[in-house]
């Protein structure tokens, strides 16, 4: 005779719960690749990739520092510190005295900095709707909150 083990109603819940998230994170990290790889395309020509893209981004609303972008970009300062180095080689951003702190040196777009930034952003607009065919702006931001939910739970289960 089989033992059948008896699982509480909440043990149920839980076990669902985990049996959905786990295929919920494969797909993010699918997705993520994905993106990735299609920022790379259409940033090939203007010599940049997705990450440096991303970092290009972070500074359209005025300097920051690097901890600070690493923050606001999911990343670790060295990469960050690493991404900056090329693009200042680059000629598209460029580091100023931080007047608040002595050795967190703020960075900022360039003049290049931004008009890259600008082809990119008018590239991404002619992007989305061709992967957003049949989606609904509702879709898009009950997917937005229910990710910020589960990235907020993940941040203050790791800290």
């Amino acid at each position: 005779m089989a033992v059948v083990q008896r699982i509480q109603p909440n043990e149920q819940r839980y076990q669902l719960l985990s049996d959905t998230f786990a295929p919920l994170t494969v797909e993010i990290f699918r997705i993520n690749g994905a993106l990735l790889a299609a920022g790379n395309r259409l940033s090939r020509d203007l010599r940049l990739t997705s990450a440096r893209w991303q970092v290009l981004g972070a500074l359209q609303n005025g300097p920051l520092t690097i901890p600070q972008i690493a923050r606001n970009v999911g990343s670790t300062r060295q990469s960050v510190r690493r991404l900056i180095e090329l693009l200042a080689r680059q000629g598209r951003v460029e580091t100023l005295s931080n007047p608040h702190h002595r050795t967190s040196d703020l960075v900022r777009l360039t003049d290049a900095g931004l008009k890259a930034l600008n082809k990119l952003k008018q590239r991404q607009r002619n992007w989305h709707p061709r992967i957003m065919a049949g989606v609904t702006p509702a879709a898009l931001r009950q997917a937005t909150a229910l990710l910020r939910n589960i990235r907020e739970q993940i941040e203050q289960d790791i800290a």
